[in-house]
């Protein structure tokens, strides 16, 4: 998918809170192998081999366009790849992974794909939005799902492959994992007006479907604002936005 930086930044600051709580998730040892999962334009990747002394880290992320901005934070140690986060080879002393998952199907092989891909010891720790229920996700899957829409999409829509915390717990359990820790965390965001939630799902949750719509992309868009400003009429807007973490470690 074509993803823009720019518009992927203009929430940067409440993009990285989440973050912030993952990292507090690492056990901080020197000298470790990691990669993290999605980096894409690269700074919050800089800050977690900031945080991991002596270590080799690598940012993966399948946006050449991310790439592209993420390269400006490369530095010894810490290197950026092109490459697709569902096929991560070699051995890893910590998997990473900050809002990027979600863009990868069938979670319940892709954990245990990953999980082998630690070394014994190594330490796996994610972050995935679940907001998918969001009156915003609901407003865009209608949208997408009425005419002339659904006929430019050929009856796409891109359902989020996210799981339950329960889920995630049990598919970390029966892959043997030790120090497993599951939660849901609502990031209470608070907006100029319903326009900011569409401009934020412009950046993320719409990428898959302007990439089908082409030239139908604005008044795909305009749909959606007039829609989300009947659904959420007030300035500020309340924006409660739920996010999963994990973590867990392989036995040593």
């Amino acid at each position: 998918m074509p993803w823009n930086p720019d518009q992927y930044h203009k929430f940067q600051s409440e993009r990285a809170a989440p973050f912030y709580d993952l990292l507090a998730l690492v056990d901080v040892h020197e000298n470790l192998k990691v990669v993290d999962l999605g980096c894409g334009p690269g700074e919050l990747t800089r800050q977690l081999a900031d945080r991991l002394p002596q270590s080799d880290v690598t940012g993966l992320d399948s946006s050449p366009e991310m790439l592209e901005k993420a390269a400006s934070f490369a530095r010894v140690g810490l290197v950026f790849q092109l490459g697709d986060q569902a096929r991560l080879s070699g051995a890893w002393d910590v998997i990473f992974s900050n809002a990027a998952l979600q863009w990868s199907e069938n979670h319940t092989e892709l954990i245990p794909s990953l999980f082998s891909r630690l070394k014994p010891g190594g330490q796996i720790a994610v972050q995935v939005p679940s907001n998918h229920n969001h009156i915003s996700h609901q407003i865009y899957r209608e949208t997408a799902d009425e005419e002339p829409f659904k006929s430019i999409l050929q009856g796409f829509q891109r359902i989020a492959p996210v799981l339950t915390i329960d889920q995630y717990a049990q598919i970390l359990f029966t892959c043997g994992a030790e120090e497993i820790v599951v939660f849901e965390k609502v990031y209470s965001h608070v907006l100029k007006d319903s326009g900011a939630i569409v401009e934020w799902i412009s950046g993320t949750a719409l990428v898959p479907y302007f990439e089908r719509l082409g030239q139908h992309k604005e008044r795909f868009l305009q749909a959606i604002h007039e829609k989300m400003h009947t659904a959420l009429p007030d300035s500020p807007v309340f924006y409660p936005f739920r996010r999963i973490l994990f973590s867990a470690r392989k036995p040593a």
